[in-house]
């Protein structure tokens, strides 16, 4: 029988539960508070040209991800690229990325590079991550890799990126992220990724228009105010000072903002959603006249730079101008986050300048940043086992954002393929579980 349920959020993971509910033949209604779908995907007008606010590419281990392309008729648009990794450290631009670069690494002896080569090598051949759920992600790294490796190829990207967090972060989740880019590589020399013509914006409008064709309904700019739950069980949504009944509901929006919108949970409920913390990103996006360097990502350890790396996207997917996507990750809560967009603007011009002297400020055609306050979750060791379920105990109600693929990073694959499955769990499972 043909249902009708409301789906909280169009982002990747949302489009992809609306997808998978109209593809069965239900109906699907949207509610997204941006004025475009895509989330942290969605792209915007950068001086003519359409391209996402926050940087994102496409392994060749993205099945979820391959398999949508496929089924929208979008497969010939996926393109696969050579691209090469840099380190800049003391001042130099350094090769990155495998064996022949570390071993020609400047900066660390050879007893830390063989350290550090082996933990790579075995982390992307590992494929169970249980044993490493309960473990805390440095001290992990620094048993492998030592204090000297360490200090000169982790510590940054962890301080730069997870500040006072730093000692609380789950082995598993780091593990999943060197395993994922690792699983890239087709030889211990080449790393190859993917981007799309057009970029992700030909995704989601593909998905957007399948879940219309077969009768979805996608609201703009229509934020939920709250979802209506009366004796444990869903009666609807209220919307821009209306209601509308439905008999059920996925949440896909950031788990931060579960309590506020559905405050009749069980208490237990709203403080687990509540004491969920999240990293916020200042991302600039430049473009340039000319090349920053021929790195797709450049790792960077430097006492005036205030980054973890950045990354040129051009040098993966083709574009008339250079672009480059510079990254400020911090807690919302840092003061940080709440400084003017100039001053992270004015840090990307002196960076970039400071890696490629060439560059000059008539080099910068535009350059402008994009604010996220919940852009990665903080995963401390066993953070599944701390998440509510995604079948809450509230008849007709499904909730989770990114932080449910965990020991995953956030991706666009595993949003489409969590999603999927969480439309398959809404509407095959009417119990009040």
């Amino acid at each position: 029988m043909s249902q009708r349920i409301a789906v909280l959020g169009a982002g990747p993971m949302g489009l992809a539960v609306a997808y998978q509910l109209a593809h069965e033949g239900h109906q699907p209604v949207v509610f997204e508070a941006d004025d475009r779908v895509g989330g942290m995907t969605a792209a915007f007008d950068f001086n003519g040209l359409s391209i996402e606010r926050y940087y994102h590419f496409h392994c060749i281990s993205d099945y979820a991800f391959l398999q949508m392309l496929e089924e929208l008729g979008l497969s010939s648009k996926m393109h696969w690229v050579e691209t090469k990794m840099g380190y800049w450290y003391q001042n130099q631009l350094q090769a990155w990325g495998n064996p022949l670069a570390l071993l020609q690494f400047k900066g660390l002896s050879l007893t830390a590079k063989l350290r550090y080569g082996l933990h790579a090598f075995l982390s992307t051949k590992r494929d169970d991550w249980q044993p490493l759920d309960n473990v805390e992600a440095s001290a992990w790294i620094k048993g492998w890799v030592g204090a000297e490796a360490y200090e000169v190829l982790w510590r940054r990207l962890f301080d730069y990126k997870f500040y006072d967090y730093v000692g609380n972060l789950s082995a598993a989740w780091i593990w999943s992220r060197i395993h994922r880019i690792g699983r890239s590589r087709y030889s211990l020399f080449r790393e190859k990724l993917g981007y799309l013509d057009g970029g992700s914006e030909t995704l989601l409008q593909g998905m957007k228009s399948a879940i219309e064709a077969k009768g979805g309904i996608i609201h703009l700019k229509t934020p939920v105010s709250k979802v209506v739950i009366e004796d444990g069980v869903i009666k609807g949504v209220e919307y821009l000072e209306q209601f509308e009944a439905f008999d059920k509901v996925v949440s896909t929006i950031p788990l931060p903002y579960v309590a506020r919108i559905m405050p009749d949970l069980p208490e237990h409920l709203l403080t687990a959603f509540n004491a969920k913390k999240n990293i916020a990103v200042v991302c600039v996006i430049a473009k340039l006249k000319k090349a920053v360097t021929e790195n797709f990502w450049l790792n960077t350890n430097d006492p005036e730079m205030d980054i973890p790396g950045l990354v040129e996207y051009s040098n993966l997917r083709p574009l008339e101008q250079h672009v480059v996507y510079v990254p400020f990750y911090m807690p919302g809560e840092h003061e940080k986050f709440s400084e003017p967009d100039s001053a992270f603007l004015d840090k990307v011009r002196t960076y970039l300048k400071k890696i490629n002297p060439e560059l000059t400020d008539n080099d910068f055609i535009d350059i402008r940043a994009s604010r996220y306050r919940y852009a990665q979750p903080i995963c401390e060791p066993e953070y599944l086992k701390k998440l509510p379920p995604v079948a809450l105990p509230i008849q007709g109600l499904w909730v989770a954002d990114t932080s449910y693929y965990y020991p995953e990073d956030r991706g666009i694959s595993e949003s489409i393929g969590f999603g999927r499955n969480m439309a398959k769990m809404a509407t095959t499972d009417d119990s009040t579980s």
